[in-house]
């Protein structure tokens, strides 16, 4: 029955120099990217982040746009403060209103 057998230090650390090396050589090995395949991804990138800004600004345009119509909509359904002439109107008629019923 074979037993694991616990690595040491310098066998993790040249593992570790290999795996390195081996992905260096592989990154290397890539052929570089045509400048006009780079600059063609860059159009497209900026296109996409202006089309996102574009798209939030109206999204955020529209909110506020539903904010605002529905602060509209509670001043209109509001009731009107009663002026000083038509509260004191108010309150002579239920003034006389109690007189009556008290002759």
């Amino acid at each position: 029955m074979a037993f694991f057998k616990q690595p040491t230090f310098q066998e993790r650390t040249e593992l570790a120099q290999k795996a390195r090396e081996k992905a260096l050589k592989k990154l290397a090995a890539r052929p570089p990217v045509d400048p006009e395949v780079l600059a063609e991804r860059k159009k497209v990138q900026l296109a996409r982040e202006a089309a996102a800004a574009e798209k939030s600004k109206a999204r955020k345009e529209a909110i506020l746009q539903a904010k605002a119509d529905k602060l509209a909509a509670a001043k209109a359904a509001a009731v009107p403060e009663p002026t000083e002439a038509e509260l004191k109107a108010a309150r002579d008629e239920k003034y006389a209103a109690r007189k009556a019923r008290k002759k």
